[in-house]
Formats: C-alpha cells, sequence, structure tokens
C-alpha cells in the first residue's frame, strides 16, 4: 500500500540513512498517510494499538449513521499523530450526508486536507467571534468555528490539545451540530461500544 503525504496526497519517500522521516518533495518531513483497509472492530482495532491522539466519534451516533472508515498519519516509529474516522447516514435536511472527524496534532496538516484548504491548520484568527457549534468530551463542552471550506460544513477547534475537526457534506448536514455533539474516545479502555459499520466512504483521504 502507497503511502501518501496528509497535506497534499502525493507520495513520499521512505526514510533512508540520512533521515529518519517520511518526505513529501512538497512539505518535507510528515507523518504518512495511509488507509486503514477493513472497515471493521479488527480494522479499528489496527488503528488504535498506536494511536497517540484521541480517536473520536460521536456517541450515540446520528440515527441511521455508520461507521464507514479509518484513516492514520503516521508510522510505526512515531505512532499515528493524525486520524480520521468516517461516518455515513441520512442528512437531517434530505439526501445523503458524510461525516469525517479528524484529530491530529498541531502541524500535522491531515484536517486542513480533508476540508480542501492549503494550510496546516485553521489559519489564524479563525476563532476570533463567539464559537458556532459545541462537542461534549468527557465533562468538558469545547468550542469550535466554522472554517470557510469549499462544498462542506467544517468546524474546527483545540480539544484536549489537538486539533478537532468535524467535516459534513453536504454543507447542510451541519445542522447535524445545532446541538452539542457527544464524543468519546475509541482508545478509552472501558468502551465496549457495537459499532455499526457500511460501505468505505469515498470521502476517506489516501
Amino acid at each position: 500500500m502507497e503511502l501518501t503525504c496528509p497535506r497534499c496526497g502525493a507520495a513520499v519517500a521512505s526514510p533512508n540513512a540520512w533521515s529518519s522521516a517520511w518526505r513529501c518533495d512538497r512539505h518535507g518531513d510528515v507523518y504518512p498517510l495511509r488507509q486503514v483497509q477493513s472497515v471493521s472492530h479488527e480494522g479499528l482495532a489496527g488503528l488504535l494499538r498506536n494511536a497517540q491522539v484521541p480517536v473520536m466519534l460521536p456517541w450515540p451516533l446520528p440515527d441511521g449513521w455508520l461507521v464507514t472508515g479509518f484513516a492514520a498519519a503516521g508510522d510505526e516509529r512515531t505512532g499515528t499523530r493524525g486520524c480520521v474516522v468516517a461516518l455515513s447516514g441520512p442528512n437531517p435536511v434530505g439526501g445523503p450526508g458524510e461525516m469525517l472527524l479528524v484529530s491530529e496534532e498541531l502541524g500535522v496538516g491531515l484536517g486542513a486536507a480533508c476540508a480542501g484548504l492549503a494550510g496546516p491548520d485553521p489559519g489564524a484568527g479563525f476563532s476570533a467571534g463567539p464559537p458556532h457549534a459545541q462537542v461534549q468530551f468527557g465533562n468538558h463542552e469545547f468550542p469550535l468555528w466554522t472554517v470557510d471550506a469549499p462544498g462542506c460544513a467544517a468546524f474546527a477547534g483545540e480539544v484536549m490539545g489537538i486539533w478537532l475537526w468535524v467535516l459534513l457534506w453536504p454543507d447542510t448536514a451541519g445542522t447535524l451540530l445545532v446541538e452539542p455533539l457527544q464524543l468519546v474516545d475509541l482508545r478509552d479502555p472501558g468502551l465496549d461500544l457495537d459499532l455499526p459499520f457500511g460501505a468505505r466512504s469515498p470521502r476517506l483521504p489516501g
């Protein structure tokens, strides 16, 4: 399986005698991106095994929604420093909807790439005004702000020191965030969720 740059999708050069990092010709040293091939409990277990960032999931899922794939940025040496959980289901205002939840360390650039943006992060000043949505994680609520992204409803904010992106297609599916989205970290050992899986999402990067 070819590994790619999390920021632009180009092929990356593997580590060599002079550098232990994966390298993109355009973006320099990066955490290589890969799709988790199996959309199943086994595929999720493989993602969780090396995850250094939260693997976020709305729980309970919105009515009729399914888990439809995973992607990870990182390698065995560094661990996963950015991850994507994809979901698919009915748009509250009609038709099908797609959602990507991206959690990543600052500077990885995976969320911005999924949103169709050039920079690695939401950009300076995006959180200057009042927040547009909230997520609940643990016993705390965290603010999210809208990000101007082509063709989707994009929200981003900082949760426990990492970037969290919530991306929805079409943009009308953003109504799912009218109420705070309750999230769980799938790495938590006490969780025993019966996750419903569906066909792989076409929105997954990589």
